[in-house]
């Protein structure tokens, strides 16, 4: 069973920027499919970042795009969500997830994946 742990959530200022962590710690996330989804008060849950296990390749919501990056570092077996400008409607609880399906990132990160994190929460306010 895979255990993800996300971390680096908090309340940040409308315009600011935050990392947000993922990690495992007994299986290799160099593995996995990564991606970021977040489930904002009274919505359901979005897709907004993936990355391909094998060419790193990645996938954007609108939304995000050009404020976003998903990244990871196999040899710290972390996954990192910088995001910048952040703004209210980015506010939500974000999840970490993984999978290991031979789909594209992009259909993985609209439909989701088999594993999940607890969530870390985010929250933009001044």
């Amino acid at each position: 069973q895979l255990m993800l742990v996300e971390s680096g959530g908090g309340l940040v200022q409308p315009g600011g920027s935050l990392r947000l962590s993922c990690t495992a710690s007994e299986s290799t996330l160099e593995s996995y499919h990564i991606g970021w989804f977040r489930q904002a008060p009274g919505k359901g849950r979005e897709g907004i970042a993936c990355i391909h296990r094998s060419d790193s390749s990645t996938y954007y919501k609108d939304s995000v795009k050009g404020r976003f990056t998903i990244s990871r570092d196999n040899a710290r077996n972390t996954v990192y969500l910088q995001m910048d400008d952040l703004n209210s409607d980015d506010t939500a609880v974000y999840y970490c997830a993984a999978d290991l399906s031979r789909v594209t990132v992009a259909t993985m990160c609209i439909l989701g994946m088999d594993y999940w994190g607890q969530g870390t929460q985010v929250t933009v306010s001044s």
